[in-house]
């Protein structure tokens, strides 16, 4: 797959620098190796869940960080003092950092450690002032409302 520079578009896109970045990461994210191994599962409407297999690593090795519009989930393995002679290795457990660009008003509401598979849990929660509303349609009448009664003030 061929890589564009949007570099020049920095220049000229005034406030769109945000999806200018966002490209630009998603398109070095496409030819990285994707480790550890996810999913990411609508679970309701306004619910999602990430669910990562980390096979190997304990719960104090593991983090997990939201900052701005961004999760990144970190995982550092503890060193062993004695070296172990392999055989045979085909379970990775080597550090790794992994992003995850979240949505406006997208908030993580937890994690667990189960059997391997770190799940995390996010959910949209919209603020009430940007949801859709009904407008009720009325009459003219009651649009501008009659004078019932003039009096001076005293």
């Amino acid at each position: 797959m061929r890589t564009y520079d949007l570099s020049p578009f920095y220049r000229t896109a005034i406030g769109f620098d945000r999806l200018a970045k966002m490209l630009n990461e998603n398109q070095r994210s496409e030819n990285d190796i994707s480790y550890p191994p996810y999913n990411i599962e609508l679970v309701d409407e306004n619910a999602y869940k990430i669910v990562m297999a980390v096979a190997g690593f304990q719960q104090d090795e593991l983090e997990i960080e939201t900052e701005h519009q961004a999760l990144r989930v970190t995982g550092r393995k503890a060193k062993k003092e004695q070296e172990t002679t392999f055989l045979h290795r085909g379970i990775a457990t080597r550090d790794f950092e992994h992003k995850f660009q979240l949505a406006d008003h997208v908030k993580v509401t937890g994690a667990h450690l189960e059997n391997g598979l770190l799940t995390i849990a996010l959910l949209r929660e919209i603020p009430e002032a940007l949801k859709p509303r009904k407008i009720e349609i009325g009459t003219q009448s009651q649009a501008n409302p009659t004078l019932i009664e003039q009096r001076v003030a005293a």
